[in-house]
């Protein structure tokens, strides 16, 4: 509903038009999310920009489903929802970057075979200070001690040809290992996940779901329905009772 605007006039000798008393009329068909956008310009109009992004934070509205948390991983690292991560830096031997390096070069940088670890994410390799040091940083579902038991069970070669190139390293079978890797991690100070509560095997999952509705609808486009439906529609239920091709 528009508002109504009181004006009056304005004193002898000044300049012509009216004065507004009331509301601006350009704000009339201000959104609600605009509206609360223009008063936190209004109360934090000379305070730094991280106020403001902080007085945003506390008025956004968030989607519940996407909701993430702020907690630990366990014995080291940071969580939001089931979605965790690893950050460690540590010393490369001498020649050990040019040795990764060839690994890296010898598959294009691609470590599929790591989907053997369902719980992962991803993972990244980086060099640091003339290729003295690297950074490991990735991405893993759930707590840090079964994240690292999985690297053990699931792809200990790997971790063994990768990792002996950093000094120190004691071999992914050792029991000393996750004292190892947890000295040479480093929390996060800040972490935000996009879907803190979707999994790796909820992302297969969805995207096998997906594949199997996209089949069934193909199946029975520009058909008879009451015959092709039924047909296509335990197909569907068949490829969705199968479970998932990775190991747990």
């Amino acid at each position: 509903m528009a508002q109504k605007h009181e004006t009056k006039d304005k004193p002898e000798g000044a300049s012509a038009g009216p004065v507004q008393t009331g509301p601006d009329p350009r704000l009339e068909d201000e959104s609600r999310l605009a509206e609360i956008r223009r008063k936190i310009e209004e109360v934090a109009s000379d305070a730094p920009q991280l106020a403001k992004i902080a007085l945003e934070a506390m008025v956004r509205r968030h989607n519940p489903e996407l909701k993430g948390t702020s907690q630990t991983a366990g014995r080291a690292g940071r969580q939001s929802g089931n979605v965790s991560e690893l950050t460690a830096f540590a010393p490369l031997k001498p020649g050990g970057a040019e040795r990764l390096r060839r690994i890296f070069n010898l598959t294009n940088g691609n470590f599929d075979g790591a989907q053997r670890v369902s719980t992962l994410h991803d993972m990244r390799f980086v060099f640091f200070d003339n290729d003295t040091k690297i950074l490991f940083a990735t991405t893993y579902d759930g707590d840090w001690d079964a994240y690292i038991n999985d690297f053990a069970t699931k792809i200990p070669e790997l971790m063994d040809l990768l990792f002996q190139s950093v000094e120190g390293w004691p071999g992914i079978a050792d029991p000393s290992v996750k004292d190892f890797i947890a000295k040479h991690q480093i929390d996060a100070a800040g972490w935000f996940v996009a879907n803190p509560q979707v999994t790796v095997v909820d992302v297969r999952r969805l995207q096998r779901m997906e594949k199997a509705v996209n089949e069934m609808m193909d199946a029975v486009a520009g058909t008879d329905l009451d015959n092709s439906g039924p047909k296509a529609l335990k197909a569907f239920l068949d490829k969705m009772s199968q479970p998932e091709g990775v190991d747990y």
